[in-house]
């Protein structure tokens, strides 16, 4: 039984200090810096040139050309600034999400699909942005594991529903913009995106993430293959 308490505890991504969260999330973009210096040093360059421009007292036909030509200098430079900003836009802001970590499953889950369960949260809180994992079949909650609120009652609203209805993914890829955040009550307040994932027909996976637009279509077939392997797990389970 040691390889299955491995599974049901562990340090996750999740269960990092909020320091660490902290130094991370600033951290996240290194470019961030070196994509505003064309901006930087064009604004300072025609603010240099303005100056230089009021303060001299003779102006002559050398010195008006040089100004042009560090005004479009300038100028090529902000937008070569705008421009890199557009193709390699800023990393969404992660947030710390409201909560404490806790790990509950329901009473008679048998041993071997609480290590499926088991190792498919884990793998998700440590190899994706999920800080939250809520496994639902039907009205009875399989498992609940991350970043959890106060709130303990899981409700399947009608996001999940259709889920189950069409066996398609929904990603709400910035919580706050849509109407049906509502009945995501059970997960943190703060949440900023969501997946559900349906396991087989019978059963949805919530996937809660603390930064919006952060899934990358990587994450969502690699979500989709850990489905798969949970949906014949219920089957056997079920057998």
């Amino acid at each position: 039984m040691i390889w299955l308490r491995e599974f049901f505890s562990g340090r996750t991504k999740a269960d990092r200090p909020l320091g660490d969260i902290c130094k991370n999330a600033a951290g996240a973009d290194p470019n961030r810096v070196i994509r505003k210096l064309p901006i930087a040093t064009g604004i300072l360059g025609g603010a240099l040139l303005l100056t230089n421009r009021i303060l001299s007292a003779d102006l002559n036909a050398p010195q008006s050309r040089s100004d042009v030509v560090g005004t479009i200098l300038s100028a090529v430079l902000i937008l070569m600034g705008l421009l890199w900003e557009r193709i390699q836009p800023s990393l969404p802001e992660t947030v710390v999400l409201e909560g404490t970590e806790g790990l509950f499953w329901a009473e008679d889950l048998p041993d071997d699909l609480k290590a499926e369960l088991a190792w498919a949260s884990k793998l998700l809180l440590k190899t994706t942005v999920t800080r939250t994992v809520v496994v639902v079949q039907g009205d009875r909650v399989l498992l609940r594991r991350g970043v959890l609120p106060e709130q303990s009652v899981v409700k399947p609203g009608q996001i999940v529903q259709r889920v189950l209805t069409t066996g398609k993914p929904i990603y709400l890829v910035a919580l706050k913009h849509y109407p049906g955040r509502v009945e995501f009550d059970y997960l943190p307040a703060n949440t900023q995106g969501v997946i559900c994932q349906p396991i087989g027909s019978t059963a949805v996976m919530i996937l809660a993430a603390n930064a919006p637009r952060s899934y990358t279509q990587q994450d969502e077939a690699w979500i989709a293959g850990i489905a798969e392997k949970l949906a014949y797990s219920l089957e056997r389970s079920a057998c």
